[in-house]
């Protein structure tokens, strides 16, 4: 009897999910049952659709993957989580697989490995691409100091991540539901973590090390817009 992997997908650009879905479709053992755009509707997602799998992505508007990964291993520990983003391994790979993801994968991967990906993480494993495989290696013998932005909660990073990409405090508190006070409150602590003491520092590191909050959506690596739209309209 075929087993067939059930997929809830969190993401908040639409074009992303439907061009993941329509590639998803040619497999017989995998489906998306369920999607959302946001943090709303997650539970209701699992608990209707018996869920076996949650594709996430990492930046998303309301809250970030980070504190949805966490809540997710709070309420549904046994559920596996393969984060797909467009973030390179090296920005964030390594923090999502610490906070509980099972699986680590670009969407500038190719789609063979999305689905390999799919099938390792179901069948209770965790998977790294080879070259973070070698990086974790690497990292694990190295004694040399990890970025300061590792040292950060994941909402601290995320203010980070805001502040670098331009957004006052008030927009950030705006966006997520916290008060002027509190952004400000994080931004300090921030500075404090990272031994700065400007926003413009904080915007300087940021940048070169390429953790901005991106501000587009980014298709996978030969999944074009031009291919993705017209994956959508069949």
């Amino acid at each position: 009897m075929l087993v067939v992997i059930k997929i809830l997908m969190i993401d908040d650009h639409p074009l992303v999910r439907e061009g993941v879905k329509r590639v998803l479709a040619k497999e017989s053992d995998i489906t998306i049952v369920a999607e959302v755009g946001g943090e709303a509707g997650i539970t209701r997602s699992i608990e209707e659709n018996d869920v076996d799998l949650v594709l996430l992505d990492i930046s998303m508007p309301d809250k970030s993957g980070f504190e949805i990964l966490k809540e997710l291993q709070s309420t549904y520990a046994a559920l596996p989580v393969l984060i797909l983003t467009m973030h390179p391994e090296e920005r964030f790979a390594l923090r999502a697989l610490r906070s509980g993801a099972a699986g680590y994968v670009t969407k500038q991967s190719n789609q063979e490995e999305l689905i390999r990906a799919i099938r390792t993480v179901h069948s209770g494993k965790n998977y790294m691409s080879p070259m973070l495989a070698d990086r974790t290696v690497v990292k694990i013998q190295s004694k040399s100091r990890e970025p300061f932005h590792e040292n950060l909660s994941d909402r601290e990073l995320q203010i980070l991540r805001m502040i670098a990409s331009g957004k006052t405090v008030s927009e950030i508190a705006r966006r997520l539901f916290l008060s002027i006070n509190t952004v400000n409150t994080h931004r300090r602590r921030i500075l404090q973590k990272m031994s700065m003491k400007t926003t413009v520092e904080l915007i300087q590191y940021a940048g070169h090390n390429q953790i901005v909050e991106e501000k587009h959506p980014c298709p996978p690596t030969g999944w074009s817009f031009k291919t993705l739209k017209s994956l959508t309209t069949g």
